[in-house]
Order: structure tokens, then C-alpha cells, then sequence
């Protein structure tokens, strides 16, 4: 499985419509509006480097509002609970 994260600059007025277009790509798992340097972080998870590309060049980079973007490729992921834990700040259990 390879895991990128696509970094990506957009438009101010269309951040919403274009996280949603990005969101409704099949091979996208997660988009994240964000502050700082960048708009929007999607997680994108494929089989190959093929399957990325098409991801990439072919869907993501197509979808209207985009104007800068950044690919990473992740080598390792080091321990799954501490990244769910750091998408999920904001999100506290309110029963706890």
C-alpha cells in the first residue's frame, strides 16, 4: 500500500466546493482543511505507483479551484493511534 499526502493550495472562495470535489475521488481517503502555508492535506492510499499517478495528474490535480499542489510520498508510518490521535484534536469524547 503506498500512503501520499497531497498538499494543496486553492482558492479562497471555493475551498468548501473543491475539498468536497477532491473528497469524492474513489482512491482519496481523507481531505483536511487546514491553517497555514496550506489549504487543504488529502491522504490518498493506493496499490502502486501507477494507481498514484492516475490519482495525481488524472483526478486531483484536474478538479477546478487548485492552485498550487505537493505530493509526499510516506516511507513509514510509525504508529497509526498516535496519527489518529493528531486528526482528531477538536474531537474529544464529551462523555469522558
Amino acid at each position: 500500500m503506498i500512503n501520499a499526502i497531497v498538499l494543496l493550495k486553492v482558492d479562497v472562495h471555493s475551498i468548501p466546493e473543491t475539498a468536497q470535489s477532491i473528497s469524492d475521488i474513489p482512491r482519496v481517503s481523507e481531505v483536511y482543511s487546514v491553517a497555514g502555508e496550506w489549504d487543504l492535506v488529502v491522504i490518498v492510499r493506493v496499490k502502486n505507483h501507477e494507481d498514484l499517478a492516475q490519482v495525481i495528474t488524472s483526478e486531483i490535480d484536474k478538479v477546478s479551484g487548485i492552485t498550487h499542489s505537493t505530493t509526499l510520498i510516506a516511507f513509514q508510518v510509525f504508529s497509526k493511534h498516535d496519527l489518529e490521535r493528531l486528526f482528531s484534536v477538536g474531537f474529544e469524547d464529551a462523555t469522558a
